[in-house]
């Protein structure tokens, strides 16, 4: 696919897709509640799609009129059996965070994806979920999918100091926690995204927090809400770093989430010297707008307790990097490494195509700048953030660039493309 060029800025405005990680959450919440919960907003992608369709095959009624999401939830101890292996697609966080919640059940099921899902490690979660009773296997007895669960009703509590900082661990313990009887305790490694610890308090919920420690007693019985998912900051992060880098360019980001533990990408910006501005904050619903402008970015190292904020946005980090002055040094971030590709060589292998001057390390990347970016034929390898990452790259590249592996877009964002083409040409799409 011959990617798009911008020679003339980015203007316009644009509302960014829904909160990934807040709609798999909203359908896992609204299953394991009593009641019926309403989604608005959800993220109609690939992945997310892929958690709907799961609690479907678990027996959990779920209704879509286009634009309101409704689940009947069935509490925890309603969840019926699947026929079959359930199909998880490309979706570590679903994968990761239905173990947890399947550890508490009386029933075995096993969870497969797709071929770059099933290379991802599993252990990490397997580990402390059979130290709570359940009993977890991977494909011929190893960590990778599919990853049969059997459950049990009879978990136990945990105390459990984490050796990696990621939401998608924590949550699975915290699922399987809610289960157990008595009180269990997590201890991160860095504070990472809190969106099941917030939506646990959303839902009538009792989880406490006091930095990186975490505390919540089980069985807990959860209640039915009224979800509204806002934009998602990730998606949000790639039209920021375009116009940030592209000459000539302002752009306009709407309702854009907020959450505290997601908003590295606004301090690096903030850091570098962008020119950024946050509007129209909404408190409640930890959302707000962003105004951005083109200017000169100055190099920065990104390392320590801000890394779990903006894991996801690193790609893009990079290429914002690449057109910064100065050495750009990302540290501690060897989460990058077990994402949908190794997202460490991917960045620096696709950018070095294209001229930049980067170098992979073993917990990150080195980048010089700023340097101009040419025309290459490169590859998505399969991972959506890596694929949008280097069409924002191909905006400001002299020469055609060409993406292999496109469709792993709709993964996250499957109107992309369409969004890039309006700011280029300056409509307003919000």
């Amino acid at each position: 696919m011959k990617l798009l060029q911008a020679p003339n800025g980015l203007y316009g405005s644009i509302t960014v897709p829904a909160d990934k990680s807040i709609s798999h959450r909203s359908i896992m919440f609204g299953a394991l509640a009593i009641g019926q919960t309403t989604i608005k907003n959800f993220l109609r992608a690939q992945d997310c799609l892929s958690t709907l369709n799961a609690f479907k095959k678990l027996g959990v009624p779920i209704t879509d009129d286009g634009t309101t999401i409704t689940v009947t939830g069935v509490g925890f101890n309603g969840l019926t059996k699947s026929p079959a292996a359930i199909d998880i697609g490309n979706s570590g966080t679903t994968i990761r965070l239905m173990m947890g919640i399947l550890a508490g059940q009386n029933f075995t099921t096993t969870l497969f994806g797709d071929e770059s899902l099933n290379r991802r490690p599993m252990e990490r979660v397997m580990a402390p979920l059979r130290q709570m009773g359940a009993h977890l296997t991977g494909k011929e007895d190893s960590e990778f999918p599919p990853i049969t669960i059997q459950g049990t009703k009879e978990l136990v509590p945990i105390d459990y100091q984490m050796p990696v900082a990621s939401a998608q661990v924590k949550s699975a313990i915290i699922f399987a926690a809610l289960q157990a009887k008595g009180t269990s305790t997590i201890i991160e490694k860095e504070i990472s995204r809190n969106h099941t610890e917030e939506m646990i308090r959303q839902f009538g919920g009792k989880i406490m927090t006091d930095g990186r420690e975490i505390r919540l007693t089980g069985p807990q019985t959860l209640s039915a809400q009224n979800v509204i998912v806002p934009g998602d900051i990730s998606s949000a992060a790639f039209f920021l770093v375009a116009a940030a880098i592209t000459p000539d360019s302002q752009l306009y980001l709407k309702n854009v989430g907020m959450n505290p533990t997601r908003t590295g990408i606004i301090d690096v910006l903030t850091q570098m010297g962008a020119k950024l501005a946050v509007e129209n904050v909404d408190a409640e619903n930890q959302a707000a707008d962003l105004k951005i402008e083109t200017t000169n970015l100055e190099a920065i190292t990104i390392e320590g307790e801000i890394i779990p904020r903006l894991i996801d946005e690193l790609p893009i980090i990079a290429l914002l990097a690449t057109q910064a002055n100065g050495q750009t040094i990302i540290k501690n971030a060897e989460e990058l490494k077990v994402k949908e590709t190794n997202r460490i060589d991917a960045t620096a292998e696709e950018l070095q195509k294209m001229g930049a001057d980067i170098i992979p390390t073993a917990d990150g990347l080195i980048i010089n700048g700023p340097t101009p970016l040419k025309g290459a034929e490169v590859s998505s390898r399969g991972d959506h953030r890596i694929g949008m990452m280097l069409q924002i790259a191909a905006l400001i590249a002299k020469g055609v660039t060409t993406l292999q592996f496109p469709e792993a877009i709709n993964i996250s964002y499957p109107n992309f493309f369409n969004d890039v083409k309006k700011i280029i040409a300056g409509e307003n799409n919000a």
